[in-house]
């Protein structure tokens, strides 16, 4: 069990990731190759993944070098996942490539107390090694994670529109209050089920916490071994697809809609920007925009400018539809 203790001011600071975390996901994805664990919800990816692993000859270094690096384990190297990682792939391995060697030789040495490493590991050490490892987790990010982007940043959006709405209702003790199944709010801790069986107290010491919603984490969320780094804690998505699915009760939805504009519709449930409603819906951002402006113009939904995006919204209107059952709809359709 892994104890978060918060203070009033962890609360304030305490936020969440909507972007994936390209070098966790490279990790939580690896972890996914080498268990059987998950793998059934991600049985597309892991075939997809191995093909393009063996067709781009990444498998002798993915084995060699990868795999010993992030083993399923209680303990991976912190450096891998730096925290600059949330601005983007090349921010996190400019990262890895800039880790003191001293830190590098460090963890290597925490990773072979609970796994057996290669020696030449500890060349990690040198930059130019550095280098080729760096090289390597962009040629795998590229084969067997960058394909899946859309889909992931989709379930991400998902996702922080509904811990949003858990934000805007009941406050930071709202948003961690919802994050179960395998986190509980103990007001002032969280109690986190964590990987391994691992028992240990993180004070964030009002360093506040980020929460990292994770495509490729499973079951159990993950955190920095060193409690002296930014605090974090990588968890994974609830098993779903990005938007409510229609449900064949809801087939009246489309029949007075259309199939596209239901799901437009739905997606914007928990409010969604014409790029997230594109993702989740498979169309493109010019198609999403006609739709959310005849919806608007139906007065179905709410757009509200916010810097450079639209959020769209459900009106009073829209929700009811949605909430309408079967037969009201019916006959909405039929007046209509």
């Amino acid at each position: 069990m892994l104890r978060i203790h918060f203070t009033s001011e962890d609360l304030v600071r305490t936020r969440l990731a909507c972007r994936p975390d390209p070098l966790w996901e490279i990790a939580a994805s690896l972890h996914r190759l080498q268990s059987q664990l998950g793998r059934w919800a991600h049985a597309a990816w892991y075939r997809d993944a191995r093909a393009a692993i063996s067709a781009q000859q990444l498998g002798s270094v993915v084995r060699t070098l990868l795999f010993p690096l992030f083993p399923r384990a209680t303990y991976f190297p912190d450096f891998l996942t730096p925290a600059e990682a949330g601005h983007g792939l090349k921010s996190g391995l400019d990262a890895i490539l800039d880790t003191p060697p001293a830190r590098v030789r460090h963890e290597i040495g925490l990773l072979a107390q609970v796994r057996k490493v290669p020696t030449d590991m500890y060349r990690l050490a040198d930059k130019d090694m550095r280098g080729d490892l760096v090289a390597a987790l962009r040629k795998y990010h590229n084969a067997a994670i960058a394909p899946y982007s859309d889909r992931m940043q989709a379930r991400v959006d998902a996702e922080c529109a509904r811990r949003g709405r858990d934000l805007l209702l009941g406050g930071p003790e709202g948003l961690l209050g919802g994050l179960g199944p395998a986190m509980r709010w103990r007001a002032p801790v969280l109690e986190v089920e964590y990987v391994g069986g691992v028992d240990r107290d993180l004070h964030l010491g009002g360093r506040g916490l980020v929460l990292i919603p994770s495509y490729f984490c499973w079951q159990k969320p993950v955190s920095f071994a060193d409690p002296d780094l930014p605090p974090v804690l990588l968890y994974p998505l609830a098993s779903g697809g990005p938007i409510p699915q229609q449900s064949p009760a809801e087939a009246p939805l489309s029949a007075l809609l259309g199939r596209t504009r239901a799901a437009v519709l739905l997606a914007v449930t928990y409010g969604a920007t014409n790029s997230e409603i594109a993702r989740a819906v498979s169309v493109s951002p010019a198609n999403a925009s006609h739709h959310t402006t005849v919806l608007r113009d139906s007065g179905l939904i709410a757009s509200h400018r916010h810097a450079n995006t639209v959020l769209h919204t459900l009106t009073p209107l829209g929700a009811a539809l949605l909430r309408l059952p079967d037969q009201d709809r019916q006959i909405t359709a039929q007046d209509g």
